[in-house]
């Protein structure tokens, strides 16, 4: 719902927005490392990342493509046509190599808001528009440059990712989450608790 707007913003297509989009180049599952340089192999934008993330699970010494903080990234290979091109922003401030079949895009805009904008329905059925279902499914750059996706002014981006970024700190991390769904049930509690107690006044004189 807050990704959805009226006339007054307008749907603009990823080649409007975008200032560079790119492939990363291939790291082998032999290549990756204890240490090195992070870097991101596109299985792991299905399985170990979300909407944003800021550090990577991967190092390697063998990567030749970069992507830096803000940078979105998209896995153009996959198992499905209904998760083909999974995407998330780049939030740490470390320069990492991107592997082969992920798409990195360079822009000006609030990196969290693409990336939520990247995730609703309406972005993953473009996502997934003309994809054949089969073993392997693949994207490229000219398919990402045509998803369109509602883009307000920088201040409403910021404004909606403060939001969305408190949902998924409540429904995602069971630290923070959890005790604040048991905070809201126990004030939930205490107010019925309260209403079933309260009795109207009896009028002088009866028992």
């Amino acid at each position: 719902m807050l990704l959805s707007f009226g006339d007054d913003v307008p749907m603009v297509k990823l080649s409007e927005i975008a200032t560079d989009m790119y492939r990363g180049s291939g790291i082998k599952r032999n290549e990756i490392t204890d240490d090195g340089t992070p870097c991101v192999r596109y299985g792991e934008i299905y399985t170990t990342y979300n909407i944003w993330f800021d550090t990577c699970v991967s190092h390697t010494h063998k990567g030749t493509k970069t992507f830096e903080h803000g940078d979105i990234l998209f896995a153009i290979t996959g198992e499905t046509v209904e998760e083909i091109a999974k995407s998330c922003a780049y939030m740490g401030h470390k320069k990492c190599f991107a592997g082969g079949d992920i798409v990195v895009m360079k822009h000006k805009q609030n990196p969290k808001y693409i990336a939520y904008a990247l995730s609703t329905t309406d972005a993953q059925i473009q996502k997934s528009k003309g994809k054949v279902k089969s073993k392997v499914v693949h994207s490229n750059i000219p398919a990402l440059k045509k998803i369109e996706i509602p883009l307000p002014t920088l201040d409403e981006q910021d404004r909606i990712v403060s939001i969305l970024d408190r949902f998924d700190e409540l429904t995602t991390n069971i630290s923070s989450g959890l005790p604040a769904e048991i905070e809201a049930r126990q004030k939930q509690y205490e107010y019925y608790r309260d209403k079933l107690l309260t009795f109207p006044a009896r009028p002088a004189g009866r028992r």
